[in-house]
């Protein structure tokens, strides 16, 4: 099942299908309408075909409006689909980035920061519109669609929880597909590399530990953000509900529209 999800690119990383998953009312999420990626913005050509031959109607761009004029993105001629984005423009420094320019680059505090950030995530403005969109995309609109940000992985795979955890996947599955990030990207591979890019920035070693613990995902992050959210609004539900503002009739939408 793995193996199956990955779609490979030429230069588009972390590219998957996050439906097929058994619910918990005896269904399945339906396979080939439900995918997560990395940006677009080095696609090749071929990239840019394969990615047309999907059929995608909606994409949903987590990034801020800085990282999509650094790396716009490479979509296919004619492309006619809704683009869901955050529209405010003036949006300042990634957080990821000001940390990487301010902080020790450990192991320790590359953890620190993720969990900072994944409690942070799901109250973001930036989020909150962007999820929200997203969700009334699903229930009142067809077609295939995709999410993406910057490397597919935390903006990303935070949304694709909350979808699955709609939807009735269990949370052991849920945490399989947001883990998954681990076997799509060759972390241990990327790790020097990436260090020692890090290194001739910032003027500072990184360790490996740390660019793994950067570059990748662990349980942690995600339950910190589930954690965070059951302590405003009481439930994932509650979040769902009192956050993003998802009805009863929109949830049915999206359950309907999706399940097989």
């Amino acid at each position: 099942m793995t193996s199956s999800r990955l779609h490979r690119f030429d230069a588009v990383e972390n590219f998957r299908d996050y439906g097929d998953y058994a619910t918990a009312a005896g269904r399945r999420v339906r396979g080939g309408v439900l995918f997560r990626s990395g940006h677009h913005a080095r696609a090749s050509d071929a990239d840019v075909a394969r990615l047309d031959a999907l059929g995608v109607a909606t994409v949903v761009d987590l990034r801020r409006a800085s990282e999509r004029r650094a790396q716009p993105s490479k979509r296919p001629a004619g492309f006619s689909g809704q683009v869901i984005e955050w529209e405010q423009v003036d949006d300042g420094e990634a957080p990821h980035i000001t940390f990487l320019k301010t902080s020790p680059l450990t192991e320790d505090a590359g953890r620190a920061f993720m969990m900072r950030t994944y409690r942070r995530l799901p109250f973001e403005d930036a989020h909150l519109d962007l999820f929200r969109r997203y969700f009334h995309a699903l229930g009142d609109s067809d077609g295939p669609v995709l999410i993406h940000c910057a490397a597919g992985k935390d903006r990303t795979g935070l949304l694709a929880a909350l979808t699955h955890h709609l939807l009735g996947v269990g949370h052991d599955e849920m945490m399989e597909d947001y883990l998954l990030t681990n076997h799509a990207v060759d972390l241990e591979g990327r790790a020097p590399a990436v260090a020692k890019q890090l290194e001739t920035w910032t003027g500072r070693p990184a360790s490996h530990a740390a660019v793994v613990a950067f570059l990748g995902v662990e349980p942690d992050y995600l339950d910190a953000a589930i954690e965070a959210m059951v302590q405003t609004h009481g439930s994932i539900d509650g979040y769902l509900e009192q956050a993003l503002g998802l009805d009863a009739a929109l949830r049915d939408r999206i359950g309907e529209r999706l399940s097989a």
